[in-house]
């Protein structure tokens, strides 16, 4: 089973509260593991803004501003531009099936600052991951639904509507879900 490129959808029985409601883009899939990052969680306290004074990289006159998001509990000092694929910072780009890039050096913030770079971006703090066969073990116990992303989705900009659009996408009415699941 390879997830990369695809949403991983919280289901309402979720038993972590740090991705209770959380929609995740799963970025790499492997034997030894997966890593991925929450798309619907913004960070209140941080702006893109305050993120760029931080790291001291100065704002052009046509710069942009995107969410800042809680990208995971890994490394939460760590930031990770996912955005589409009309940006490619090189071998620091890595390419997720469906058309999405992910970024982890300056450089794609400091384009971002000076108005150029990917046309659509979100920033993560802190990342998601998953041991050999850990992710598999959580769909199997209910805790995820896999679904198709789309740039729409991934790159909306309001994230509290994520977890609630990606259900409906499916086909599926957030209120309908149970918190429990049964055995035929």
């Amino acid at each position: 089973m390879d997830l990369c490129g695809k949403l991983l959808v919280a289901m309402p029985g979720m038993g972590d509260p740090r991705f209770e409601h959380s929609v995740i883009l799963v970025c790499a899939h492997t034997p030894e593991g997966a890593m991925g990052l929450i798309i619907n969680k913004l960070l209140p306290d941080m702006s893109f803004g305050g993120l760029l004074e931080h790291l001291d990289i100065p704002l052009g006159d046509a710069s942009r501003s995107i969410a800042v998001h809680f990208g995971g509990p890994v490394e939460r000092g760590r930031g990770f531009v996912l955005h589409s694929p009309d940006y490619v910072g090189g071998p620091a780009t890595l390419q997720i099936e469906g058309g999405y890039g992910m970024t982890a050096t300056l450089d794609v913030l400091e384009a971002i600052a000076q108005g150029q770079g990917p046309d659509k971006a979100l920033l993560a703090l802190g990342y998601t991951g998953w041991g050999p066969g850990q992710l598999e073990v959580e769909i199997t116990r209910n805790d995820w639904l896999t679904v198709e992303p789309t740039a729409a989705l991934i790159f909306a900009e309001n994230s509290a509507t994520k977890w609630a659009g990606a259900l409906r996408g499916m086909g599926i009415e957030p209120l309908s879900l149970s918190a429990t699941s049964g055995r035929a």
